[in-house]
């Protein structure tokens, strides 16, 4: 099926479907068929639009490009906050295959849709964010005196962030974009310095809203520019809200680095060593059209083995080895695997499953996907994780859960959030041709099956 064809019946099929499974269908969602049938025939019609459309590098540099000027403008022409017209445009084209919404009202429809899919919770963030160019280097301004409206940014920024908790239920994640809080912020993340009161107290404030809600919170990945000065804050911000049961703060580790694993060592050794919980989530990488190349593995295999590591480095709990005498013991670790990488995420289930049916300790495992993106993987991880699995003494332990990760905001703020998600994933949606024919198979089933 060519995508003009898809596109021209992409109005009538949704009415089509809909009539010729309605004893089928319960909650909008369609009779169990393969693992995406969970998927809504307008979102399925939708996502096959657009997956066929990234799928080809010709279509795919005019649209990020169109994005990222979207991203940039300031034309009432352009911008889509300013353009209503434009506003309507990209809210039916993308804004909805991929954002919860841009008030609470429309972020609950969002997560709720998600949940009736089978999705154990959502993670949740607001999508403003900076990007820096790295040739600026590390240089901080001699002058360290804020203007008001620099201290009126980080407010703004801890308001967004607790209103995005008030969004939440028991057991979703908050995202948090630290370089959201502007300039104070970047400024001591560059140097590498201490976290600034005035960020501590607000994270502080965060993190105690976000336990208060049952939910828990990762910090988002920087570039490496602030990304190692990043740790530092993320690992003391563990050590003081990470102190008892499962870990409340994750850090992100980026495994395309160079450094990456042994970024992963230090954080297990300085959890066993100082006695708190260790929250992980594990990305292959955010920044790599504004990155440092020399900081990244040459190519993607090994990007791939550096992720497949770090995973089974947690899942099968070992602890480093060291040069001193030390008899450590594995920290209470949780993890988060975010990939679109259907193989990764198999070896670490896999692990995971046997290390359970053997009756052996077992460190949280969760799984995540960005919504609008690989849903064939998410449902088919929904399908295996679903109930629990038998241990060898036939006791009981609960599976991983799936997520969906969703920003809200504006339109314009959300181009942005697209923008860089379609980058850093650009080599995996132009390699998404079996996904493009698991939607045109499932398409074709509620069409003539």
């Amino acid at each position: 099926m060519t995508l003009r064809n898809i596109a021209a019946r992409s109005i009538e099929l949704p009415n089509r479907v809909a009539n010729s499974t309605a004893g089928k269908a319960r909650n909008g969602l369609q009779a169990k068929g393969s693992s995406l049938s969970r998927i809504r025939t307008t979102d399925l019609v939708r996502s096959l639009v657009l997956t066929s459309m990234m799928s080809k590098t010709w279509l795919m540099k005019p649209c990020l490009a169109f994005l990222d000027a979207v991203t940039r403008s300031k034309s009432a022409i352009i911008n889509a906050d300013r353009n209503p017209f434009l506003n309507r445009v990209l809210r039916w084209t993308i804004y909805n295959q991929f954002c919860a919404g841009s008030n609470s009202t429309e972020v609950s429809r969002s997560m709720g849709e998600l949940r009736q899919l089978g999705y154990k919770g959502v993670i949740l963030g607001f999508a403003k964010e900076i990007v820096l160019d790295p040739s600026q280097g590390a240089h901080v301004a001699e002058d360290t005196k804020y203007a008001p409206a620099c201290y009126r940014m980080i407010d703004e920024w801890k308001d967004a962030n607790l209103d995005t908790i008030r969004m939440l239920s028991p057991g979703d994640f908050l995202s948090v974009k630290l370089t959201g809080a502007g300039p104070i912020c970047i400024a001591a993340m560059q140097a590498r310095e201490p976290m600034p009161a005035v960020i501590s107290d607000a994270l502080d404030e965060i993190c105690v809203e976000t336990r208060k809600a049952g939910a828990r919170l990762w910090i988002d990945a920087e570039q490496q520019i602030l990304q190692i000065g990043l740790d530092d804050w993320v690992i003391e911000l563990m050590k003081r809200h990470n102190q008892k049961g499962e870990p409340l703060v994750y850090n992100t580790i980026q495994a395309y680095l160079k450094g990456a694993r042994e970024n992963a060592r230090r954080h297990i050794l300085q959890a066993a060593r100082e006695g708190w919980g260790l929250g992980v989530k594990l990305v292959r990488g955010a920044y790599i059209e504004n990155e440092v190349r020399s900081l990244i593995h040459d190519t993607k295999n090994d990007s791939d083995q550096s992720y497949d590591d770090i995973a089974d480095m947690f899942i099968s709990r070992k602890v480093p080895q060291t040069d001193g005498q030390e008899e450590l013991s594995f920290p209470t670790t949780a993890l988060m695997l975010a990939t679109h990488n259907a193989a990764s995420a198999s070896k670490a289930m896999a692990t995971h499953r046997d290390r359970a049916a053997q009756g052996l300790p077992l460190t949280k495992l969760e799984c995540g996907q960005i919504k609008g993106m690989a849903d064939e993987l998410s449902c088919s991880l929904i399908e295996d994780c679903e109930g629990t699995f038998t241990t060898d003494d036939k006791t009981r332990t609960e599976a991983p859960g799936v997520f969906k990760y969703v920003a809200w905001g504006s339109v314009s703020e959300c181009m942005g959030y697209l923008y860089r998600r379609a980058v850093e994933n650009r080599g995996a949606v132009e390699r998404t041709q079996h996904m493009v024919d698991a939607l045109a198979k499932e398409l074709r089933r509620r069409v003539f099956g």
